[in-house]
């Protein structure tokens, strides 16, 4: 009985990769922009789209090639902070990114959908990151 295996790593690619601007908006307007995840290796693989940690530096974006998970930017705030993880949205104050889990299927894509809804005046910026299992 002859027993094989392929030992690999899940890779990747998320476009674009950081940054997410909106750019300027007049106050309670909307604007979605779209990022591509897609599943570039041999496996299918698990996401989840996490707000980061206040207190973790400034993140720059790596090679998904290498099957890195790659930060995405969003919100700053100068009021309140809500974020909060409801079935398939993850709302951070004026942004809102759905689906924010899932699956990639081999050779597959999943398009993330990230909502901007002008609130308060000023400039708001959020960090945001991709945890892909078996990266």
């Amino acid at each position: 009985v002859r027993v094989s295996a392929k030992a690999v790593y899940c890779k990747c690619s998320i476009e674009p990769a950081s940054p997410i601007s909106f750019g300027a908006m007049v106050k309670g307007t909307k604007k979605t922009q779209t990022v591509l995840l897609e599943n570039r290796g041999m496996l299918e693989f698990k996401f989840h789209i996490h707000q980061a940690p206040k207190d973790a530096p400034a993140l720059e974006s790596k090679s998904s090639e290498q099957g890195d998970s790659a930060p995405s930017a969003t919100k700053h705030s100068m009021g309140r902070k809500s974020s909060t993880l409801t079935q398939s949205h993850l709302n951070l104050g004026m942004f809102t990114v759905s689906p924010c889990s899932g699956s990639v299927a081999l050779w597959g894509q999943q398009r993330i959908i990230v909502e901007c809804l002008a609130g308060q005046e000023g400039t708001c910026e959020e960090h945001i990151y991709f945890d892909i299992t078996s990266r």
